[in-house]
């Protein structure tokens, strides 16, 4: 038998392919039109380059760090992500991985598993909420994510709808009755192993059960999907009241921009992630690595600044945490590791992870990830961005 032990996080996105069927694994890369935003969310990363020392190391290194109230034993954070067929303990798998790490999980609102059921696992859960439905129905669903213990709200803005990619986007069916099991039978065949996984656990289902108060009928997914679709969007007013309703700790997640940034902080957030989710929005959105020093030089001294998007060696997480970051938030990554292995899997993922910024947390010569800074990174000639920094009228409309 094959080591289910893997070495990087692109071995763990191989060992995911070979397993899952091809419509699964296609909807996990999820980026959108040409994949512009996509690529460049992980070759911005390579662009950067690191300034070594090479004596006076520190023999022992304190990677930990703190969000929102919660600790973190390494600067690494479970973004929020839809249904996950890529395992049928889902949510609850990661949610256990995340435990055992020592890291908060986000959980989506399009999850496939109750928060209640996350929340046992042991990980402080952040829950993710969508602008979507009537105001009653939101606050209904951040009572139920509070009356469940979720730690914090995620707001998510950063999804449009230029999600079809000109490389190839999945089939996802309604729901999966007889005639899609028919529909994808021959690629679940070849995939014996996921198929039989679910045949134990029974046929995948694409409810969201959190969208509706607790014992309440859960809408499938494209039913949610179309009531968020057709909610009129937030003005920043809307979003100061939805922070109103909450009172514990509260993520904006979605910014690209300085005003934004800055419009965030006059909404009362807490944090604010700086993400273009995961190339999965409007397409030839610059990486957020590119646009993180301009928003954490902005804002980073009024609320804590975490990086979305491109994560894929613990090197990424330093970089980013140089240049103004908390801490990130990986989203495929951990996925891969679910497919690959499971629960095993994703702690894996977190592993190397932890050991790729162990490493260069010490040869970078720190004590702690606290002492990086952009002293620590060599950043090119126009790599950076500072979009909207100056723009008084954006930053002064309500919108």
């Amino acid at each position: 038998m094959a080591d289910p032990w893997f070495e990087t996080v692109a071995e763990a996105q191989r060992r995911a392919k070979k397993r899952l069927p091809k419509s699964v694994y296609s909807a996990l890369l999820a980026g959108s039109e040409a994949g512009v935003s996509y690529s460049d969310n992980i070759s911005a990363f390579n662009e950067l380059g690191l300034a070594p020392h090479v004596a006076d190391l520190c023999a022992q290194r304190d990677l930990s760090t703190t969000v929102m109230g919660q600790h973190l034993a390494i600067p690494v954070m479970i973004s929020p992500t839809g249904v996950q067929a890529v395992s049928p303990e889902g949510e609850v798998a990661v949610a256990r991985a995340a435990a055992a790490r020592g890291i908060p999980m986000g959980l989506s609102s399009f999850a496939s598993k109750p928060i209640e059921e996350v929340v046992d696992a042991g990980a402080p859960v952040f829950f993710q909420v969508y602008w979507m439905g009537s105001r009653e129905s939101m606050v209904a669903r951040m009572e139920r994510a509070r009356a469940a213990g979720a730690a914090g709200i995620i707001v998510t803005l950063d999804w449009s709808w230029s999600h079809h990619r000109d490389w190839g986007s999945p089939v996802i069916p309604q729901t999966i009755d007889w005639k899609a099991v028919r529909r994808f039978a021959p690629e679940a065949a070849l995939r014996p192993r996921w198929a039989l996984s679910w045949l134990r656990a029974g046929l995948p289902d694409l409810a969201t059960p959190n969208i509706r108060p607790k014992g309440e009928p859960a809408p499938g997914f494209f039913e949610a999907y179309g009531e968020w679709m057709m909610t009129t969007p937030p003005t920043w007013a809307d979003i100061a009241w939805l922070r109103e309703q909450w009172d514990g700790p509260f993520m904006l997640k979605g910014i690209c921009r300085v005003d934004d940034a800055r419009r965030a902080v006059d909404s009362g957030v807490s944090a604010i992630s700086v993400t273009n989710h995961g190339g999965n929005n409007l397409d030839s959105t610059p990486a957020p690595i590119r646009v993180l020093p301009a928003i954490a030089g902005a804002v980073g001294d009024q609320v804590e600044v975490v990086l979305d998007s491109g994560i894929r060696r613990g090197s990424d997480v330093v970089k980013a945490v140089a240049l103004g970051a908390r801490a990130v938030m990986i989203g495929r990554a951990y996925l891969w590791g679910l497919a690959a292995n499971g629960q095993a899997g994703v702690e894996n993922v977190l592993d190397i992870l932890r050991n790729g910024i162990d490493s260069a947390v010490y040869a970078l010569g720190h004590s702690s990830v606290q002492q990086l800074s952009p002293g620590d990174v060599i950043v090119p000639d126009g790599f950076a961005l500072a979009l909207g920094a100056d723009d008084p009228a954006r930053a002064s409309s309500g919108r």
